[in-house]
């Protein structure tokens, strides 16, 4: 059975976006930078809600041809290519990049995924993620707190029925102030 996790950058008031999908309070040091991309690498199997799928494929799969990519740009922009991704969504119709199109229920779908062989997966995208917690199919929850207060946004928790309890499995700190908990479903 293959392990899924949900991994995202995260405001200390608990926020994957700010107000109008804002972004720009977590971009990366270059140190957190090479941290996602070797995630990229170890990726078996990304799965992605629509939304953030366009943010990402809007630039990932060019970043590597254009003027001043740096050498992890480029390392991320191939990785992210090569790697096999599923979008989930009931408003596009085609995607590319390695990546096949699941219209259908998606809970039904990551349960089918998670029993297959394979490498692990990795989640991506707040309502995607919010319906496979609700549905306990988190494994692993990776949290990239940034020291900044948002205020509001998408929250990387949804609301849940039940208590979820965790067991610690890493803590790291990276350049200005941000620290990785990465966390286990104690099942």
């Amino acid at each position: 059975m293959r392990k899924l996790a949900f991994g995202m950058n995260v405001s200390l008031d608990g926020y994957i976006a700010a107000p109008g999908d804002d972004l720009s309070w977590s971009t990366p040091s270059d140190e957190l930078f090479q941290w996602w991309s070797d995630r990229v690498g170890a990726t078996g199997l990304a799965l992605y809600g629509r939304r953030l799928w366009e943010t990402m494929s809007s630039h990932w799969p060019t970043a590597d041809q254009q003027p001043g990519a740096t050498p992890a740009e480029v390392e991320f922009a191939h990785r992210w290519r090569d790697m096999p991704k599923v979008v989930f969504s009931s408003t596009i119709s085609t995607v590319d990049w390695n990546t096949r199109l699941v219209t259908g229920d998606a809970v039904t779908e990551i349960s089918r995924l998670k029993a297959d062989d394979g490498g692990p997966m990795d989640i991506t995208g707040a309502t995607l993620a919010a319906a496979a917690m609700r549905a306990g199919l988190i494994d692993e929850y990776a949290m990239v707190t940034h020291p900044v207060l948002v205020g509001g946004g998408t929250p990387f928790f949804t609301a849940l029925d039940k208590w979820v309890n965790l067991s610690l499995l890493e803590t790291r700190t990276f350049p200005d102030g941000v620290v990785l908990t990465r966390y286990e479903t104690r099942r």
